[in-house]
């Protein structure tokens, strides 16, 4: 890269197919020279957070994990850095913070005994996939906490996480570094009084389909779907540790703050 030494010399771009992203990203590429993301020592990424998840993902499926500096050209950014222009890239790179973030790996296993895997870094749900309501096991560290969950599912979200579906459902928002789970509901009905639980981020958790042929359940982690589940085993996967860099001026911990004061 061209410029103030950044600590990163070789830089890839990724970018969303916007029209705002597209032109953002030709107006970088004639001022600086990307590589090939498998050359690279970070990602510059493009758009929203879903561009964000994807380019995670991606690294996660290539095993070749890299610093990633998101710049907003999307709707919401939670995960994303203020775009203020092509102008100053270098010297923004080189006072970043680093933000540590590991995924959850999901462990699915079917009615027919298939076995998947996949990677949440946002969070692993289970869904209803019918009119039937879901029945549920729920154990946490090998011991049974709820023998019998019923509404339209639960999720595991990661403190990333925590701002997007977990929300939705009602769950805690938790603090980027807490090293925290949350463990949510999704239209509970019984037992009526559990509202979720936070768990410390070692925790193992087990999600078993009662009645699954009756009442199907998918399981799906971030975007990656599974249906027709029996069982499913979700635990914290520090290997596969990504880094997220911000601007040192970016409020992260504001940001949750005003997460729960939207209106």
């Amino acid at each position: 890269m061209t410029g103030e030494s950044t600590g990163f010399e070789r830089l890839a771009l990724v970018y969303s197919q916007t029209d705002r992203a597209r032109k953002a990203a030709r107006e970088l590429c004639e001022r600086y020279d990307f590589v090939p993301t498998a050359e690279a020592d970070a990602v510059v990424a493009l758009g929203g957070d879903g561009t964000m998840l994807t380019a995670l993902h991606e690294m996660i499926d290539n095993d070749h994990i890299l610093p990633v500096f998101g710049l907003n050209l999307g709707t919401v950014g939670f995960l994303m850095n203020r775009w203020h222009g092509a102008g100053g890239l270098p010297e923004r790179l080189a006072q970043t913070k680093r933000m540590p973030v590991a995924p959850l790996m999901m462990e699915v296993i079917t009615q027919t005994s298939e076995k998947h895997c996949a990677y949440a870094i946002n969070e692993v749900s289970l869904l209803r996939e019918t009119f039937q309501t879901a029945k549920l096991e729920v154990s946490v560290n090998d011991r049974v906490r709820i023998p019998e969950l019923m509404g339209d599912g639960v999720l595991l979200s990661t403190p990333i996480g925590s701002t997007a579906y977990n929300l939705s459902a009602n769950g805690p928002i938790l603090p980027l570094d807490s090293k925290m789970l949350a463990l949510t509901p999704i239209s509970p009905f019984r037992p009526r009084r559990w509202r979720g639980a936070i768990l410390p981020e070692r925790s193992k958790v087990t999600f078993r389909v009662n009645e699954p042929a009756k009442r199907p359940v998918a399981a799906v982690a971030d975007s990656k779907e599974v249906r027709d589940v029996a069982e499913v085993h979700i635990a914290i996967a520090r290997d596969k540790e990504m880094t997220l860099l911000f601007d040192p001026h970016q409020a992260l911990d504001e940001r949750i703050v005003a997460e729960q004061f939207v209106t």
